[in-house]
């Protein structure tokens, strides 16, 4: 555990020296949604039934903006392989790293999602289910997407790589994450989608690490 939170507060501390590396990804999901009303259409009916796959479509992009980021640091200054040989496991410094990447990009992307869902027409059940969905699905987004990011940490330019390497892996994720947003807008019962998102959660948690611990180990073997 000491390993885990040394790493999470390392990692926050960077961020909070760099913090363009952590609004960007914001920005982008904000601008993005904010420009749907302008492009389409302001009337309330049309942007409801286009918000649960404008707002998650958006999220994963930002998402997608912050993976190429997760490991380049280290990598750059060598800390990275030295956390390779490391005393404490190098698998709960990929586990730390991961969840230092949900905080500073998954948690505002939940926390922001109501006050854009309004400005959609997104009635307050609708509300409550994208803010859910957010915060259920985005941790997987990090654990799946931590992979593409192990496997590229050695490449120039490796975010067009990364996205390509993870965003079949998302698309589960983001048929049943809009499915639950559409399905709260209805004012029907989503617990099984709520479920179904725990699940694909509790996979990626125990898949992810350990493959993106092998990713990294591979990359910096080459």
């Amino acid at each position: 555990m000491k390993t885990l939170l040394m790493t999470i507060s390392r990692d926050l501390k960077v961020a909070y020296r760099n913090p363009a590396d952590v609004i960007n990804p914001l920005v982008f999901f904000v601008i993005v949604i904010s420009l749907f009303p302008l492009g389409i259409s302001p009337s309330a009916d049309v942007l409801v039934g286009i918000a649960p796959g404008v707002i998650w479509v958006a999220a994963l992009l930002s998402c997608l903006l912050s993976f190429e980021l997760m490991f380049r640091s280290d990598y750059e200054d060598g800390s990275l392989e030295q956390m390779t040989f490391g005393s404490g496991p190098f698998i709960l410094v990929i586990m730390g790293k991961i969840v230092s990447h949900w905080i500073m990009t998954g948690l505002p992307l939940a926390l922001l999602s109501p006050l854009l869902g309004m400005m959609l027409f997104v009635p307050p059940p609708g509300l409550t289910a994208l803010m859910l969905s957010l915060l259920l699905a985005t941790p997987t987004l990090s654990l799946l997407g931590s992979v593409g990011a192990g496997l590229t940490v050695g490449l120039r330019k490796g975010g067009v790589l990364v996205a390509i390497l993870v965003l079949p892996l998302f698309v589960p994720v983001l048929i049943l994450a809009t499915a639950m947003v559409q399905t709260g807008i209805q004012g029907g019962d989503y617990t099984g989608h709520m479920l179904w998102l725990g699940a694909l959660l509790a996979i990626a948690t125990g898949i992810s690490p350990l493959a993106t611990s092998a990713a990294v180990r591979i990359s910096l073997s080459h």
